[in-house]
């Protein structure tokens, strides 16, 4: 059963902040990294308990070939994405969302 994934307005933000970064280093980049997102969210609304909890409630589901984390709650018949976060950020400005 494939769940309905919803964006916090933080991780839609993290999200455009990536993709325009990456734009700016080349334009097909951008769209590589916004592929690549949309398959790691695919697999979260389809398995998303494959996915290790590394906060809380919270889990973390890699994005292929770029060094993000995808972060989201499993929430009564839905999915929440909390955050679009590079590996090297501190961790500690999604944890507290």
């Amino acid at each position: 059963m494939t769940l309905p994934v919803f964006w916090t307005p933080e991780a839609n933000q993290d999200l455009l902040d990536a993709r325009t970064w990456y734009d700016n280093v080349r334009p097909e980049l951008g769209e590589r990294f916004a592929l690549a997102v949309e398959t790691a969210v695919e697999a979260i609304a389809d398995h998303p308990l494959q996915f290790p909890i590394t906060y809380q409630s919270r889990r973390r589901a890699g994005v292929r070939r770029f060094p993000y984390g995808m972060f989201f709650e499993v929430q009564n018949n839905r999915i929440v994405v909390i955050a679009c976060f590079h590996g090297r950020r501190n961790p500690r400005r999604w944890q507290l969302r």
